[in-house]
This record gives C-alpha cells, sequence and structure tokens, in this order.
C-alpha cells in the first residue's frame, strides 16, 4: 500500500498532504521503507522471477 491512499488519523487528512506533524512523521517513515522492489514496474518483477527460476532449475539440472 502507498501512503497516497492513507488518512491520518490525528487529523483526518491525507498522509501525503503531511498537514500535522503526525503525518509528515508516518510520511518519512514510509518513504524510507520503500525498498528496492516497490520501485519497480510489474513486468520487471515477472523477468526477474524467470530469471531466477531459470538459474535455479540449471543448478538443479547440472548437480542431478
Amino acid at each position: 500500500m502507498t501512503y497516497d491512499r492513507l488518512v491520518c488519523a490525528n487529523c483526518a487528512a491525507p498522509v501525503s498532504e503531511g498537514r500535522c506533524p503526525v503525518c509528515r512523521a508516518n510520511r518519512e517513515r514510509l518513504q524510507q521503507e520503500h525498498n528496492f522492489f516497490a520501485g519497480l514496474n510489474p513486468m520487471a518483477l515477472i523477468a526477474l522471477l524467470a530469471v531466477l527460476i531459470a538459474a535455479v532449475a540449471l543448478l538443479a539440472h547440472q548437480t542431478a
């Protein structure tokens, strides 16, 4: 979930607007937690998964 859809329990405004200190703190925390995979588009994730599956299959075939 992205923070642009969250509503602050303190001021009832969207967290992405950062109207109060609670909003701003949570917005900052969520931005820091934004990891590498969240920035990838779905096709890139599918391609990464396909490469990983192929690597595991190749490794299993070589050891058998």
